[in-house]
């Protein structure tokens, strides 16, 4: 192994009952002046991607705990998910984006000036309601997928917005980079330095923005929130030993780092084409697969796969490759609960499996991936997604059933430490209310 084995946790542990450094303003309280406090939650959130939604509901969870009399409101992608989810008043993060018809023309015409002014209005309109803006956990601070007038300026809009009507902002758990385009950067960039707090899931997103000019001296670093979603009981699954288990493969509708750019296509063509080379190993060799997903339009990469698959062996029983939708970490916890080792891609798929204790190989499309893997002792066990060898992957995946008990052992302990560091993250919290 590449990575640290010792006990001791790389996260930050603050001493909780210190007053907040400058920088670290107190985050709510339950009242103020009479009335409740407002907290706002700001995030992708109830667009289909599960990670997203997950470190949501870890938020709200702990929220609804400890500040039962705040009153919450989630500014997100879709509103109308996130309240059917979560039970939760909503807001759009951008009015724009519902331009239809005439308006909609208009809008592109003026080159999206008109839209963007209306986004501004309505952000000031309702975030002066609001006392405290938290984003909970995610990759908010990177451009995966993202064009600077997307998300980079909608994140930039709201903080400026909270400044300006004296609320307050945290950054909470949150990851950060790579941000490519220059724009992007700078936008994130002022998003952050306008905050009030920042803690990040690991040390790399504290030091990628430390690169880009902020001053993350007083900044902490704490596990993914993720890890603090409750989990049912998950004992390892009963197998026939090393000679026949069921392998969880995440796979993803992966098409670049901007997806929306040329060779999109070819990159995910040859993603499902080593990968189908991979799952037939495994078929070939006696294990059966099931497949995991982390958004709802990873649907696309289950059907190229199995597809893929389908030419390969075509007499293949459908019990030998099993392929279940999720619609939540949950769902998708409960789904790795039945497999004994897991090879994924998507960041939270790999949480997942290992909050469960199970054995994981990465596939990354980012660095976060391989800082994880490294925190949980199984750097060696890392590739990235489009230069990864089909070969050297099937070398490790024997490596782990070699030792896939001593890997859980290490894996649960290490888990363990997440788990009290987020309740230290929480304690820190709090004391600064």
């Amino acid at each position: 192994m590449t990575a640290d084995d010792s006990s001791t946790s790389r996260f930050a542990r603050p001493q909780i009952d210190a007053a907040p450094a400058p920088g670290q303003a107190g985050l709510a309280s339950p009242t103020i002046r009479g009335r409740r406090a407002r907290i706002a939650l700001f995030g992708l959130f109830g667009c289909g991607n599960l990670g997203n939604d997950g470190s949501l509901e870890a938020m709200i969870e702990f929220l609804r705990h400890r500040r039962p009399d705040a009153e919450l409101v989630c500014i997100c992608d879709n509103p109308d998910e996130v309240t059917r989810k979560f039970g939760i008043a909503t807001r759009p993060i951008s009015w724009s984006r519902y331009l239809t018809g005439v308006a909609r023309k208009l809008d592109r015409l003026l080159l999206k000036i008109p839209g963007k002014m209306v986004d501004l209005a309505q952000t000031l309109r309702h975030i002066r309601k609001v006392d405290l803006v938290i984003v909970p956990g995610t990759g908010i601070l990177d451009d995966f997928g993202e064009r600077p007038y997307g998300m980079p300026f909608d994140i930039f809009r709201w903080c400026l917005g909270a400044r300006v009507v004296g609320a307050r902002v945290a950054l909470v758990s949150i990851g950060a980079g790579p941000i490519r385009h220059g724009l992007s950067r700078r936008l994130m960039t002022a998003a952050a330095r306008m905050a009030h707090y920042r803690s990040y899931r690991d040390k790399q997103s504290k030091e990628f923005m430390e690169s880009v000019g902020l001053d993350t001296g007083r900044d902490l670093i704490f596990p993914d929130i993720a890890f603090k979603l409750q989990a049912s009981p998950n004992p390892p699954p009963v197998s026939a030993g090393a000679e026949r288990l069921t392998v969880g493969v995440g796979v993803m509708s992966y098409y670049g780092w901007y997806g929306f750019a040329r060779g999109g296509e070819a990159i995910f063509a040859a993603y499902i084409k080593k990968l189908a080379k991979f799952v037939v190993h495994l078929l070939d060799n006696g294990h059966d697969v099931r497949l995991l997903t982390g958004e709802l339009t990873d649907k696309t990469a289950v059907d190229a796969l199995v597809a893929e698959l389908g030419r390969a062996r075509p007499g293949l029983p459908s019990s030998r490759v099993i392929a279940e939708p999720s619609f939540s970490l949950h769902e998708l916890m409960l789904q790795i609960s039945a497999v004994d080792i897991v090879v994924a891609t998507r960041f939270h798929n790999v949480v997942c499996a290992l909050k469960l204790g199970r054995p994981t190989i990465s596939l990354g499309y980012a660095r976060k991936n391989d800082v994880l893997m490294e925190e949980m002792g199984l750097g060696a066990l890392c590739q990235h997604v489009e230069r990864f060898d089909v070969e050297s992957l099937i070398e490790q995946f024997a490596t782990v059933v070699r030792s896939r008990e001593a890997y859980r052992r290490r894996i649960t302990e290490r888990v363990r430490q997440f788990e009290d560091d987020l309740d230290r993250q929480d304690a820190h919290l709090l004391t600064l209310v």
